[in-house]
């Protein structure tokens, strides 16, 4: 049987992102722009696709409108491959009445659509990473070894470890325990990769590493069916950990770029680092494109511009400004004499009509996107947001909290929420 119909892919869409906020204010993790031009959901919907698995169901719960506007405008499938892109969002039901309570209700709650489709195994991604893999073969792996359930992994320098559910793994890549977000260094040096696995792995050997767990699960169907057969709520700390001595779990290890975006600061550094000569992950790659909604923007515009380390989206008119190490998203518009250093400067999901701006700037609205002669530094400005002329922003020496016209200042990101408007001469 192809792959195809092996198995079912499912993306969680994630709760209600306080880590992220105020990214998330009104949209979920998955919907959060990436790279100038994607959505986070755009990262496991395409390895998905690029490992030949078509058959994708994306669990959606908080803030869901621009996510599955998203997701509706941008995959297609023919009407004879069989693929799709399903949206389930919670529901009331004669069981339940109340919200997703975690990753595993999440899933428990849908099993009856999965149900619907033939699939031996589901395997279960998080909607809010930035990696490349090939699923085809942690699905060959899991096969091969007889395994009940297959969790990814990534090795982990000890030093940095902290806030990452942790594994032993035994040399045959048998799982022998779970540690979920250990703090306790003797826990941690306890679950150290041993020297003959060490070996194995193309990490440097500098220092000892851990497996982490990538919140990536294979399961065979009836398994899957069966522990869910309870009330717990979250596959990390409840049912993969509960499954230990009763089914056999294999680990798949995987080696590449891998990160979370759980929090404000990784989110920036992510996307500042995409700005890179050698970015650490390939948005280039021919053989497995990142594929997002198709937009028909027009090229960007740049005029007397000094531009060093920058990603610019479609459709951006930048004036005789200065760039440094900045990203830009779709339709944005930087002012003459503005300079921007360390910036995620999200865009705009409409342009404006000339009659519209006029008639904002006259009731003393800025237009969309960084006025004139501007100053701004280690920031994110998100999408639709209003800069007026000659703001100075930075979060130098400033504590986090929130700040005059909205502002909030992050895990030390200076940060401009969407739509958020910031009148000309604010300095913060």
């Amino acid at each position: 049987m192809s792959i195809q119909k092996q198995v079912l892919a499912v993306v969680m869409g994630g709760g209600r992102g306080t880590r992220l906020h105020p990214l998330t204010a009104e949209r979920c993790k998955p919907a959060v722009p990436l790279a100038g031009k994607y959505r986070l959901v755009d990262i496991p919907i395409s390895n998905c696709i690029n490992s030949e698995i078509n058959r994708i169901f994306v669990l959606t719960q908080f803030h869901t409108a621009s996510l599955h506007r998203h997701i509706q405008n941008s995959y297609h499938f023919d009407a004879f491959g069989g693929g799709f892109v399903e949206i389930l969002s919670a529901e009331q039901t004669e069981k339940t009445n109340d919200w997703y309570q975690g990753t595993a209700d999440a899933v428990r709650r849908n099993l009856q659509h999965l149900r619907n489709f033939p699939h031996s195994y589901v395997l279960i991604l998080s909607g809010d990473q930035l990696y490349r893999m090939d699923f085809r073969k942690i699905i060959a792996e899991h096969a091969a070894s007889g395994a009940d359930v297959t969790v990814a992994a990534t090795p982990f320098p000890v030093s940095k470890v902290e806030g990452l559910g942790l594994m032993q793994v035994n040399d045959d890549l048998s799982i022998a325990r779970f540690a979920e977000k250990p703090k306790d260094p003797a826990v941690i040096r306890s679950l150290v990769v041993g020297p003959t696995l060490e070996a194995k792995l193309n990490a440097p050997h500098d220092e000892p590493h851990c497996l982490a767990s990538m919140g990536i699960y294979v399961f065979n169907r009836a398994v899957l069916t069966e522990a869910l057969d309870n009330h717990h709520h979250d596959f990390g700390k409840e049912i993969i950990p509960g499954l230990l001595g009763k089914k056999k779990l294999h680990a798949h290890i995987f080696e590449g770029y891998w990160e979370d975006i759980g929090t404000v600061r990784a989110f920036f550094e992510a996307n500042l680092a995409l700005a890179n000569p050698l970015p650490p992950f390939n948005f280039f790659d021919p053989d497995a494109p990142v594929y997002t909604e198709d937009r028909y923007l027009p090229a960007s515009k740049l005029n007397r511009c000094t531009i060093d380390h920058v990603v610019i989206g479609d459709g951006s008119i930048i004036s005789n400004s200065t760039l440094r190490h900045c990203v830009l998203g779709a339709r944005s518009h930087v002012g003459e004499g503005t300079h921007l250093e360390d910036v995620v400067l999200m865009g705009a999901d409409y342009y404006e009509t000339e009659a519209l701006q006029q008639a904002g700037v006259a009731g003393g609205l800025p237009p969309i996107g960084i006025g004139r002669d501007c100053q701004i530094h280690h920031a994110i400005i998100d999408k639709n947001a209003r800069l007026g002329d000659g703001v100075r922003l930075s979060p130098a020496g400033k504590p986090d909290g929130a700040y005059a016209h909205g502002i909030v200042i992050r895990d030390g990101v200076l940060v401009v929420p969407k739509g958020g408007i910031v009148p000309g001469g604010t300095v913060v």
